[in-house]
């Protein structure tokens, strides 16, 4: 079977810190049946972990799945066996036309454990880093949703003697039927931030908002999250581009576009779900998925710069497409800018219809930061 997968492979070397990686994982037939190419995957999940990545943990995984009613469970009986990180499972398909691919986070000289509350603890040095996947309620809608699933995740993080204000550094939303659900997240969003202290006059917190879908079609929302303990507000920096982006409270939505968190080996950059958009909010090149293209990674360009950053620092892409029709102009663009950075495409629309493309990524840049602790 592992000759029916793709590993790509990020690796950063920590000087004195730990040592990070970041893989996509793609199967390479289509024909195989689903347990057949989550088999695959898997064994190329534990050659990676017996070869290039050894020594390394898993600290976060996420499936994407083309259909979860009829696949998550098989992906949760089998996690549950021998999982020992956050797992996110969220129907996004692939657009390479197979049913499932990996994105999947590593850290080497961790310690880990699954806490009571739900989140998983991952503990190196004097930083706990705090991941939670596939969190999810039945409340009548997708307000009342994000509403509890965001109460509930400030009550976990209150538990660990942290706040969603001072330690959640990356959320992410998937929404069933994003086009009309979307404007309830951002309605339970605002009305807890706001209980919270995040104000378009103190700051928000990176995030993607996009389509994906739960098993249970009752899901209408969500949510994965990342926090770190330990960390002092002097280390976390968001990131703006003025010049391309404006502030998102200006549309009526709460996210950072980009948050930085610095160490004393190491700079992290998470780039929030970023589209063609100018700095008044609007769409650009409506109906070009080309030049759609070409300016989204302009606008992320422009936010890893203003972190000292370039595309050099990828460590993972991910690419959401509205059209799988798109997906035959958008790959081969990808391939040429980016022929070593770890990408998985999807289909999932935006959370603004006009908006044909979107992309997220993290990168890590080595720095010197004595005041600080190492990763």
């Amino acid at each position: 079977m592992l000759n029916k997968t793709k590993i790509e492979l990020f690796k950063y070397n920590g000087a004195g810190g730990v040592t990070e990686y970041h893989t996509m994982i793609h199967v390479t037939d289509s024909t195989l049946t689903y347990k057949e190419q989550v088999e695959a995957l898997q064994l190329a999940f534990n050659s990676l972990l017996h070869g290039e990545a050894e020594g390394a943990s898993p600290v976060f995984k996420r499936y994407f799945l083309s259909d979860a009613a009829n696949q998550a469970d098989y992906i949760v009986a089998q996690e549950m066996e021998n999982t020992d990180c956050a797992l996110s499972i969220v129907e996004q398909p692939p657009l390479d036309g197979t049913k499932v691919a990996l994105w999947a986070y590593l850290l080497t000289d961790v310690q880990t454990r699954a806490l009571p509350g739900g989140l998983y603890e991952v503990t190196h040095g004097n930083y706990r880093h705090l991941w939670g996947g596939t969190a999810f309620n039945r409340a009548a809608n997708s307000e009342y949703q994000t509403r509890l699933l965001l109460n509930d995740y400030v009550m976990q993080l209150a538990e660990q003697g942290c706040r969603l204000a001072d330690h959640c550094i990356r959320t992410w939303f998937f929404v069933q039927n994003v086009d009309v659900n979307y404007a309830g997240v951002v309605k339970g969003r605002n009305d807890v931030f706001f209980t919270q202290n995040l104000t378009d006059k103190t700051h928000f917190i990176a995030s993607t908002g996009i389509a994906g879908r739960h098993a249970d079609p009752k899901v209408l929302v969500q949510m994965d999250t990342y926090a770190i303990d330990g960390v002092k507000s002097e280390q976390i920096h968001h990131l703006y581009a003025p010049t391309h982006l404006n502030r998102t409270s200006e549309y009526g939505v709460s996210f950072e576009r980009g948050t930085y968190v610095d160490y004393g080996d190491r700079r992290h950059v998470f780039i929030s779900g970023t589209a063609s958009i100018n700095n008044k909010g609007e769409v650009v090149h409506s109906g070009d998925i080309r030049l759609q293209t070409q300016r989204m990674w302009e606008n992320v360009e422009t936010l890893l710069a203003e972190a000292d950053c370039t595309f050099d620092h990828m460590g993972h892409l991910i690419v959401y497409l509205r059209d799988i029709a798109d997906y035959a102009v958008v790959r081969p663009m990808f391939d040429e800018r980016f022929p070593s950075v770890p990408t998985v495409f999807l289909l999932a629309p935006v959370c603004r219809p006009g908006w044909l493309i979107e992309m997220e990524c993290m990168a890590v840049k080595r720095m010197e930061n004595p005041q600080f602790s190492v990763l």
